[in-house]
C-alpha cells in the first residue's frame, strides 16, 4: 500500500459501540483486540444516551468503545460485537476513516491483519 492510500484511510474504520458500563465495555474492548478484531479500543465513560425504546423515551449512561480496525475486518467484529454484547440491539457503526498518520494506519492494518 502506497503512503498515499494511508493517508487517505486506507480501508481504516472506527467502529462506534455503546455498552451499559465499564465492566462490560472494557470486556468487549479486551475480546476483540485479543481476538485480533480490532487493534485498539478507547473507553470513553460519562456516555449520557437518550432514545425512544418500545415506544418510551430512555435515558441510559453508558460507556462508548471507539474500536479501531479494516473495513475488511468490519463485518466480522459486528458480528462478534453481536454475540457478546448483553443489549438486545446493541449499536455498531462503522465509520470509514477518510485520512490519517500513515504509520498508525498500518500499524491498525497489521494488528488486525486485514
Amino acid at each position: 500500500m502506497s503512503g498515499e492510500e494511508q493517508a487517505g484511510g486506507g480501508g481504516v474504520c472506527t467502529v462506534l459501540v455503546t455498552a451499559p458500563d465499564m465492566e462490560v465495555a472494557e470486556t468487549l474492548g479486551t475480546r476483540l483486540v485479543e481476538e485480533g478484531r480490532a487493534a485498539c479500543a478507547n473507553l470513553l465513560p460519562g456516555v449520557v444516551s437518550l432514545y425512544r425504546w418500545e415506544g418510551a423515551l430512555q435515558r441510559d449512561d453508558e460507556v462508548l468503545l471507539i474500536l479501531k480496525s479494516t473495513l475488511p475486518a468490519a463485518e466480522a467484529l459486528r458480528e462478534r460485537v453481536v454475540e457478546l454484547h448483553p443489549y438486545e440491539v446493541p449499536e455498531v457503526l462503522v465509520l470509514p476513516v477518510g485520512g490519517g498518520h500513515p504509520p498508525y494506519l498500518a500499524w491498525v492494518q497489521n494488528q488486525v491483519g486485514a
